[in-house]
């Protein structure tokens, strides 16, 4: 199964550069109002509204294809066994703390006072 989603997100990735491809080559709708002043030529490879459908409609179908494979890829991922515990169930248990550091101060002597502790002087 593992191959079978590897095609899968290939061929999303291909949709997904083409869908790009195709939107950054369609023209706004703007651009025809500079076309009727003189800025630029309405006629293109497909004809004066040719390119529009022709675009909009591969745009759409290359839309259908990605979105087609993201719910396959979803359903793929989703696929595995359900639990009935929790996540947090199969969560790494961390490591025993580390045993105290021996001090190099002489065993008769008062272990040293934590910080901003008050220290009592002695006789």
């Amino acid at each position: 199964m593992n191959a079978f989603a590897s095609v899968i997100l290939a061929i999303q990735m291909l949709s997904a550069l083409g869908m790009i491809g195709l939107i950054l080559i369609q023209h706004g709708k703007g651009a025809d109002m500079g076309a009727s002043f003189g800025s630029g030529s309405s006629g293109s490879l497909f004809g004066a509204s040719g390119s529009a459908n022709f675009l909009s409609r591969s745009t759409a179908g290359l839309a259908t294809v990605f979105f087609v494979t993201t719910l396959a890829l979803a359903y793929l991922g989703n696929a595995r066994p359900v639990s009935s515990g929790s996540v947090l169930e199969g969560a790494a248990v961390p490591a025993a703390p580390a045993a105290p550091a021996t001090s190099s101060a002489p065993a008769g002597d008062a272990p040293a006072a934590p910080q901003g502790a008050a220290q009592i002087p002695t006789k």
